[in-house]
């Protein structure tokens, strides 16, 4: 190789590790999705008839129910590698992070806790009892994790690194939640066999990830297989991503200077920020502005609304501090009761997943009366947290 093309082989490896480390920033992914979500909203009010015809072709083999459309592939397959991702963010940070010990950790289970129920009911009230069917109660239950971390990133530098740990913790559990709810609510003719097959294949990975030895070439396709069963079998396939996070050992062992975790981390969490959660939300906010008049009298979209902005604040604070109040769990060390508001707050913005329910759970205009009260709910639990925010480093 001449001097030439080495300078140029050197210059562009540069530029690639430059982009990946800037995709990795939680700010990043933030403003990603942000710019994904004016250009869905904005296709899908200029151009209606090339949005939908895009996310609704079809395309891949019928024989194992893969028959999908093009938005399908994005919210059931490339999801799951978002959930993958934050299955062993969270897995960490629960095993050797801030939140190993016992009442460390219990916080933001309890916090995650509150910030489901108290949506749901606030919905399910809210509503006039309309968020009950079809299981439409499930809405508000999560918090979009790049969307909350993003926000978090652009103005939270004075908070505590407890402040990230916490949202990211509780923002992954009541995430998981959902996703449990998804596999419970939505799941219909389960298929035993393919699930059993699917939980097989989960096994071996997790005896493949143990052994250390195991390449890459061995592990994708495990995880691939493990995902094709759980979705032929009926359930949810992001509940795999899931699955096979909590799966991934997170602890270097004696030798290693990463963990399994770590290196899977590392090259996928860009790929997630940057790439496939702009790409969910371009294919699921595509929403008609012309019908916004309907949702503000819509019920369903009524109570979606009050619980992302209403329940989820109440709930995810209540829950802490009762938490904290019985002496069941701790707050992370130089964390205050005026860090944890704009961290419930923060819990509004539901996005990604509670656009991922409305999808499964409600069609026509109500799907998007309910879509457009999570889009609004969540533009202004931004804003209020980005107060809060600065406010907070004023002080």
């Amino acid at each position: 190789m001449n001097p030439a093309d080495a300078s140029s082989s050197a210059e562009s490896s540069t530029r690639v590790g430059a982009l990946a480390e800037f995709l990795r920033q939680e700010a990043t992914g933030g403003k990603l999705l942000l710019v994904a979500t004016v250009v869905a909203l904005v296709w899908a009010n200029v151009l209606p008839d090339l949005y939908s015809g895009v996310w609704d072709a079809r395309f891949g083999p019928s024989g194992f129910h893969l028959d999908l459309s093009v938005a399908g592939w994005v919210s059931d397959g490339l999801l799951a590698v978002f959930f993958f991702v934050a299955g062993m963010e969270v897995k960490r940070e629960l095993t050797i992070g801030e939140l190993s010990g016992l009442r460390a950790g219990a916080l933001p289970f309890l916090a995650a806790a509150g910030g489901m129920l108290v949506p749901a009911l606030v919905a399910l009230a809210v509503s006039r009892g309309a968020a009950a069917e079809g299981g439409a109660w499930a809405i508000p239950t999560a918090t979009d994790i790049a969307f909350a971390l993003g926000v978090l990133a652009v103005v939270g530098g004075s908070l505590p690194s407890g402040a990230r740990v916490l949202l990211l913790s509780l923002a992954v559990i009541d995430d998981l939640g959902a996703i449990a709810l998804i596999a419970l609510l939505f799941t219909h003719g389960l298929a035993w066999g393919w699930l059993a097959a699917g939980l097989a294949l989960c096994g071996v990975y997790w005896l493949a990830q143990r052994a250390r030895r195991a390449p890459w070439w061995l592990v994708m396709p495990l995880a691939v297989a493990a995902w094709v069963c759980v979705h032929s079998s009926g359930i949810h396939a992001t509940v795999t991503g899931v699955l096979l996070g909590l799966l991934t050992p997170v602890v270097a062992r004696r030798g290693e200077q990463q963990s399994p975790a770590e290196r899977l981390e590392h090259r996928l969490h860009q790929l997630s920020a940057g790439l496939i959660v702009p790409l969910f939300a371009l294919s699921a906010a595509g929403i008609s502005l012309s019908g916004f008049g309907e949702a503000v009298g819509d019920p369903l979209a009524q109570g979606v609304f009050a619980g992302l902005l209403l329940g989820k604040v109440i709930g995810i604070f209540g829950g802490a501090w009762l938490a904290v109040r019985l002496r069941l769990a701790v707050l992370p060390e130089g964390l205050t009761w005026p860090d944890v508001l704009p961290i419930a707050v923060l819990g509004g913005i539901g996005y990604t997943v509670s656009l991922l329910v409305t999808e499964l759970s409600t069609d026509g205009r109500t799907g998007e009366a309910a879509a457009t009260a999570v889009l609004a709910a969540s533009l202004l639990a931004s804003l209020l947290a980005l107060l809060l925010l600065r406010l907070r480093a004023r002080r």
